[in-house]
């Protein structure tokens, strides 16, 4: 199991001299494991999704719309995040899956 981040940006259009500058990246981490195998295999699945702001555009380490790559933004949004935070969203991911798996809670009604 490895959790899976994926980001969206969302910017300004001219910050000072620089166009298309991002501001916001809003992220998804997820991670999923399948037990058993063919028919009787079921599929848990965890999640978690958020939005960090992004410091000010620096025109010295600024990069141009077009050349950011999705690493670039997991990277700034894990970054913006903070290492504990990470660690917390990717814990709290497993945590889900393990409560698919064998849960210790449950909902629902006992009549039909």
């Amino acid at each position: 199991m490895a959790v899976t981040w994926n980001a969206t940006l969302e910017g300004e259009k001219t910050v000072e001299s620089l166009s298309d500058v991002v501001t916001t990246v809003h992220w998804t981490a997820s991670d999923s494991e399948t037990v058993g195998s063919g028919d009787s295999a079921v599929t848990h699945n965890g999640s978690s999704y958020g939005a960090v702001g992004l410091a000010e555009a620096d025109s010295g380490s600024f990069i141009a719309y077009g050349s950011i790559t999705k690493d670039n933004a997991i990277a700034w949004a894990k970054a913006a995040l903070g290492a504990d935070e990470v660690t917390r969203i990717e814990t709290s991911i497993a945590a889900q899956i393990t409560e698919s798996k064998t849960p210790t809670r449950f909902t629902g009604v006992p009549w039909s």
